[in-house]
């Protein structure tokens, strides 16, 4: 596949378990990031060519995105980077598509959707873990029920944090919970609601937390209420909690140092071999006002490669020339079983 895209972030732990499979399926992505002597050591690795460049010049950026079709964007925290690239994808008209589960970048990108639309420009966030098996196993209940007036969705994924992704949660732990009420993000404290859900080996307890597709299920089904939940254990259950408490020392600038300097001392993110061990499993039941209720659950890898695969299965789309312009989410744009066509996929009809 010779139509040039970039992948910016490229060196960061979720870009570069991308850009290697790019190459092992034969692909030839351009490598950038801020950091000149990262992305030039992994563009030499790789035998790719590279550009590096910071956000904050408008210029620089423009000029890097020259050529490109696509931009798969794997810098985060996407609430500070996403902006930026997606103000220099419309000025150059190269498609736009993240990795993010941040409800802070759907909802502004959803909000230029026309803007998009008129530049012939995709904008497609969430093209990860966040949200593709979820997105679409909630515009599969959607086709099943389609007068479904709530969703909810849960999922239970067995493997480990990244550091970026461990830094996005340090930002926002003081920041409460979301839901979508009657068509509106509705705040909800954290750790606001448990319930119990069968991921298909009997009844586990969940929590709700403020996933991506409290924003995108809203915008893929038109459901006007939404929850979502993962698999937590009693600590954290209490530890979410007592956050309520203490969500003034938690904003602090000086405690998110501390946290994250501590993250950063950490490992990248999960090996290969825990990787290969991983798996997740989502599950969603869709029902509405006259009692119809369905239920369906999917099978897939652990996140990292799940988003791997999906992030390329969606660039892989796009430079054949399915892009639909405007806002876009993964089941808007390529149907609820976008996410089968993903290696070690399943889904369930209960």
């Amino acid at each position: 596949m010779t139509t040039p895209y970039l992948i910016y972030g490229a060196y960061g732990y979720t870009g570069d378990l991308i850009a290697r499979e790019a190459v092992r399926r034969g692909q030839r992505p351009v490598l950038a990031g801020r950091n000149a002597e990262a992305v030039r050591a992994l563009a030499a690795e790789l035998a790719l060519e590279h550009r590096a460049f910071a956000l904050d010049d408008a210029r620089a950026v423009d000029e890097a995105l020259s050529g490109m079709k696509a931009v798969l964007h794997c810098a985060g925290p996407f609430v500070r980077t996403s902006k930026p690239m997606a103000d220099a994808c419309l000025r150059v008209k190269a498609h736009y598509l993240d990795v993010t589960g941040e409800i802070d970048v759907f909802e502004p990108l959803a909000a230029r959707s026309a803007e998009a639309a008129a530049s012939g420009v995709m904008l497609l966030p969430g093209v990860g873990f966040d949200v593709v098996p979820t997105d679409c196993l909630a515009a599969h209940l959607k086709r099943r029920l389609p007068t479904a007036a709530r969703l909810v969705l849960a999922f239970h994924s067995v493997g480990g944090l990244s550091r970026g992704t461990a830094t996005t949660m340090i930002e926002n732990m003081h920041r409460g919970g979301l839901i979508r009420r009657d068509g509106l993000l509705t705040p909800v404290p954290a750790g606001w609601k448990t319930r119990t859900v069968d991921f298909g080996r009997g009844p586990r307890t969940v929590v709700s937390i403020p996933w991506g597709d409290v924003a995108t299920a809203y915008y893929s089904t038109g459901t006007p209420n939404i929850e979502v939940y993962t698999t937590a254990t009693w600590p954290l259950r209490l530890t979410m909690r007592a956050s309520r408490l203490l969500r003034p020392p938690l904003a602090s600038a000086a405690v998110q140092a501390f946290l994250t300097q501590r993250v950063r001392a950490g490992a990248p993110g999960p090996t290969a071999e825990q990787r290969a061990r991983g798996r997740t499993v989502v599950w969603g039941e869709a029902t509405d006002k006259a009692g119809g209720r369905a239920v369906s659950r999917l099978y897939g890898p652990e996140g990292y490669t799940f988003t791997t695969l999906t992030a390329l299965a969606a660039v892989e789309r796009v430079l054949s020339g399915d892009a639909p312009p405007g806002f876009q989410t993964p089941a808007k744009a390529y149907g609820p079983d976008f996410v089968l066509g993903i290696e070690g996929v399943k889904r369930e009809d209960q």
